[in-house]
């Protein structure tokens, strides 16, 4: 099998010594979650398939393509270990495995973990040794248990409506990563633009001097070194040169953290957050989010994309449209997608893919604050995610209403541990307690559309299909899902409203839509659903296979003009 996706998966936090364990892994289904008991985990048993890691089982290019239902997944391949590098700690990562996981390591079980779209580690060095060792991986998984999260992943066997198809098991890299005794285990980074400086929160292992060096174009331009016993660390820096990370322009620094032995390349950027009077300001200027809904499916990977490029690729396909920035939609995405975001300045909002997941039943709690926790720390550093979404759209259960008090503890809990951004509890409903009062509006005619608007400045009110449930108090609003014009749809495939009859229709109506709110001097922002097609959702302005569907000229000269909200930049 060939080897996908060899770049390193954790740019923000890298060390030179790993090994990438992505590749040919033997496999089996354990349908009867039986594999525990018959000793799947035990060295000497062979498991009876192949895959290709890190591909789930239902895509084409793991080599498997099984698209039903798949209760218990095994997986296991041999590694070498020699001796140097086994004078330090030896760690398993996982990008991500849905969803819940144990990990043997020749025989012994080394951990586990719940949660199908964080990534975790486990230290291993006790269970290795020099010469040829051997991972297990056990997974279970269960689209339709009201207690584990599913995003988009279908309910049902077919895909249908909204939802597509699933993704089991391993669907992000598996490395190998070496390092020493003492060591740095992780950092935060603070930035403040108004005196130029930059502060590193780090979190230490053992005692040893602490050096973080930053650069910028390879020019040094801020060091600080202190002694350490461990545990935290502030390190405040004066940089001798400012350049801001802003949309469209990713001007990053680069960090150099020294512990002891440890090296660890990282970077940040320069900027700041802010809501002021409705506005949304980033350095301070008011920026209109010229957003599009990326949901970050791909046809023969499903969640997984086939290379770093295509990650890439579809934020340059974006912006060509005239999109500074995305909902990462009911998925949390890979640190590689969140790179180029930081790289090529794309700003997007951090999301979690809470559906499948009984919001009415406090035990939720259990299944999506934990992972949640995970996410926002795993992300925290980068300057490309400008807030945090743990909900969207938290429907009735079976006649039941959402517990408010699950929502608001959400809330409560991820502000608690990151105050510089703003953070939506709920997207488009119900909300309960939020930063940003967001909603969902796919009215297909310009005139009727704007008009749920026109009375946002002058009366402070808006038309709010939700409004038994939810009250409109003032707060910052935007328009986060809007639009989802079917086009090229079949007769499987659906979008919102009924499809125009030629490409201009598309236009004119694209355009009057956009129109509505980008007028608007109360509104900071907008969503269009959505950037591609993804099986029979047939309303992107991509095909799934990433064809414009539309000039991409046109569609920029509407999207690219100064917002209303914008003229006093």
């Amino acid at each position: 099998m060939s080897i996908y996706r060899t770049e390193h998966p954790k740019p923000q936090f890298e060390r030179s010594d790993w090994i990438n364990l992505n590749g040919e892994w033997q496999f089996e289904i354990d349908n009867g979650q039986s594999g525990m008991e018959r000793g799947f985990y035990r060295t000497d048993y062979q498991l009876a398939d192949k895959i290709n890691v890190p591909f789930c089982p239902e895509s084409l290019l793991s080599g498997i393509n099984n698209a039903d239902f798949m209760r218990g997944l095994w997986y296991k391949r041999n590694v070498i270990i020699t001796k140097e590098k086994l004078s330090g700690l030896a760690v398993l990562h996982f990008g991500a495995v849905d969803y819940s996981c144990v990990i043997f390591v020749n025989g012994g079980e080394a951990g586990r973990h719940k949660g199908g779209y964080a990534s975790f580690s486990l230290d291993i060095t006790r269970f290795v040794s020099e010469g040829e060792n051997q991972i297990s991986v056990y997974v279970s998984d269960d689209s339709r248990d009201p207690m584990i999260p599913r995003g988009k992943q279908s309910e049902s066997y077919f895909s249908r409506g909204c939802d597509y198809t699933r993704t089991t098991g391993i669907w992000q890299t598996v490395w190998l990563e070496f390092k020493p005794k003492v060591f740095v285990e992780k950092v935060r980074y603070f930035t403040d633009i108004s005196n130029g400086c930059f502060t590193a929160e780090a979190f230490l292992r053992g005692a040893a001097d602490l050096t973080v060096s930053v650069f910028y174009k390879d020019r040094i331009v801020g060091r600080k070194t202190v002694q350490s016993l461990g545990g935290r660390e502030m390190l405040a820096i004066e940089l001798s040169e400012i350049h801001l990370w802003e949309p469209g322009c990713g001007r990053l620094y680069d960090v150099e953290l020294i512990y002891g032995e440890d090296r660890v390349k990282s970077y940040f950027g320069m900027r700041s957050l802010k809501l002021d009077s409705g506005r949304f300001l980033i350095n301070g200027k008011s920026v209109f989010q010229r957003l599009v809904l990326d949901q970050g499916f791909y046809p023969e990977g499903i969640y997984t994309a086939p290379s770093d490029g295509d990650l890439e690729n579809d934020i340059v396909l974006s912006m060509k449209m005239g999109f500074n920035g995305a909902r990462l939609h009911q998925k949390v995405f890979e640190e590689r997608y969140l790179y180029h975001c930081d790289r090529l300045g794309y700003i997007v909002w951090g999301e979690y893919g809470n559906w499948g997941l009984d919001h009415t039943s406090k035990e939720s709690l259990y299944s999506i604050l934990p992972e949640w926790l995970e996410i926002v720390e795993r992300d925290f550093n980068h300057p490309s995610i400008i807030g945090w979404c743990p909900y969207n759209e938290t429907w009735d259960r079976n006649g039941r209403v959402q517990d408010d008090d699950v929502i608001r503890t959400v809330y409560d809990v991820t502000k608690a541990i990151d105050r510089t951004r703003p953070c939506i509890d709920t997207s488009g409903n119900y909300h309960v307690k939020t930063d940003i009062f967001d909603v969902h509006d796919y009215e297909q005619n310009p005139d009727v559309f704007k008009s749920h608007y026109e009375n946002l400045v002058t009366k402070g009110k808006i038309f709010d299909a939700h409004s038994k449930r939810q009250t409109y108090r003032g707060e910052p609003l935007f328009v986060s899902e809007y639009g989802g014009i079917l086009w090229n749809g079949n007769e499987k495939g659906w979008g919102y409203g009924s499809a125009p009859k030629t490409e201009e229709e598309f236009t004119e109506r694209f355009k009057g839509l956009a129109d509505a709110l980008l007028d608007n001097e109360g509104i900071f922002g907008l969503c269009y659903t959505q950037l591609t097609d993804v099986e029979q959702e047939q309303n992107g302005l991509y095909t799934y296979d990433r064809k414009p569907k539309f000039r991409q000229e046109t569609i920029r000269g509407i999207l690219s003009r100064p917002a209303a909200i914008e003229k006093d930049n």
